[in-house]
């Protein structure tokens, strides 16, 4: 994974959790709304690395692009969530995978 990537991937990470339970000021809105629009370039560059990766016979292990897209998609719900709210309600506990290498079943 480019360093890039990795660097965006933990900065909205850090992002995402590090937000209180409610939308105190117009500041963190706007600062949300630029994480999902980072959230949606992620996504892009994603789909063209998938898009130019090589799966050559003879390679053990790849990089898990569909588990990646359910990531982004989790985190991207979550900062819509606590936007706009429905109701107040628990947040769903799960974790994300994090692990996005996978070894190919011989």
């Amino acid at each position: 994974m480019p360093v890039s990537l990795r660097a965006c991937l933990i900065a909205l990470l850090y992002c995402a959790s590090a937000a209180p339970a409610l939308a105190a000021s117009a500041d963190e809105t706007s600062r949300l709304t630029l994480v999902l629009q980072q959230l949606a370039n992620i996504e892009t560059l994603a789909r063209e690395a998938e898009a130019g990766a090589s799966t050559a016979a003879g390679e053990r292990y790849f990089f898990d692009y569909p588990r990646l897209h359910q990531d982004l998609q989790r985190m991207r719900s979550g900062v819509q969530d606590y936007l706009a709210p429905s109701r107040a309600q628990p947040r769903d506990p799960a974790e994300l995978s994090g692990a996005y290498r996978t070894e190919v079943a011989p």
